[in-house]
């Protein structure tokens, strides 16, 4: 059969277990005839996995969406893997019960247990919190939402603790990461003395939407700016995670995987002292920008100057921007 109508085939089984595991069983027949064996043991492997019950929330057929939370959610697809991304040993033991809970939630249930579901991230810019939120997804089989901030509130008084009620509501009937960014927009401070009614409304909405809701998936709310959030949040969380930047070793790592494809002629390591203090995004920007100029000028080798030039280049931009957050 040809490729085109098999993927066809898996995408209308999607939700379907039995006619899924079939279509994916002729994908590796059809890999094995032309002796691509890595792939087809691959697709076996996964597959294997899934027969296990591993994966068995991965096969959740996706609710529609509700005409009212339309405007408000977006659907992300994964890009990344866990190789993509550098923890803390503290955050890695973290993420594997997280999941380790949600793959035996049925059992834990039985035993009136609760599961963690509700997470908040917090932490500088560029730390890798929504990396982090969208890795997670993918490896739990969960599809990731994106709350759209700037629709969910809304200038007319009254509405945006609706909006956030028919987000919540979404989040209660699909299984799913429903994550959301500059948390502190909604849930700022109650005491900060120049607050409106309508935003501490919003907070108590909040407050109570939070606590009630039993998510099927997880809740994850990020903010680089976690000392204006309102002091009864905190606890409405089941697990606060803290993302910094990296230290000399993460950062030695992070060099290592970012060079590890390309031909360099000098040691990235001995830059740790000038990269000392950088976000991970900050170290993909001075990265990437070595490799360009080492494409625009037609080489195959990453030079010292062309990794020297993109770390001075990130300090003006370092300089201008701390200018602009001191007035």
């Amino acid at each position: 059969m040809a490729r085109g109508e098999l993927v066809k085939k898996l995408l209308l089984s999607y939700g379907h277990e039995d006619e899924f595991r079939a279509v994916v069983e002729q994908i590796i027949a059809e890999e094995e005839k032309k002796n691509n064996r890595v792939l087809s043991r691959a697709l076996r492997k996964t597959l294997d996995n899934l027969k296990s019950g591993s994966q068995t929330k991965a096969l959740n057929r996706l609710i529609p969406f509700p005409d009212e939370a339309n405007d408000y959610i977006q659907r992300i697809e994964p890009t990344h893997s866990p190789n993509d991304i550098i923890l803390t040993d503290e955050n890695i033991e973290l993420f594997q019960g997280l999941e380790e809970e949600f793959r035996r939630s049925e059992m834990i249930k039985r035993h009136g247990l609760p599961i963690r579901s509700k997470l908040l991230f917090c932490g500088p810019p560029g730390t890798g919190k929504t990396l982090c939120s969208e890795i997670f997804a993918a490896q739990l089989g969960l599809p990731l939402f994106y709350v759209k901030l700037d629709s969910l509130i809304s200038s007319f008084l009254g509405e945006t603790a609706s909006n956030i009620r028919k987000t919540f509501e979404f989040a209660r009937r699909q299984p799913c990461v429903l994550f959301f960014d500059e948390f502190d927009a909604l849930a700022r401070s109650r005491e900060e003395g120049n607050d409106h009614s309508e935003l501490r409304r919003v907070v108590n909405s909040l407050l109570i939407f939070i606590d009630q809701i039993q998510p099927g998936g997880f809740i994850i709310a990020a903010t680089n700016m976690d000392a204006h959030l309102d002091a009864a949040i905190w606890r409405r969380f089941d697990e606060v995670i803290w993302f910094d930047n990296p230290d000399e070793p993460m950062m030695k790592k992070y060099l290592n995987n970012a060079f590890k494809n390309t031909s360099i002629e000098f040691d990235p390591e001995k830059f740790i002292l000038n990269l000392k203090g950088y976000s991970y995004a900050e170290l993909e920007r001075v990265c990437t920008q070595a490799i360009k100029a080492t494409l625009l000028n037609r080489r195959k080798k990453i030079l010292r100057k062309d990794f020297k030039d993109a770390i001075s280049n990130a300090e003006r931009r370092k300089k201008r921007l701390n200018r602009l957050s001191d007035k």
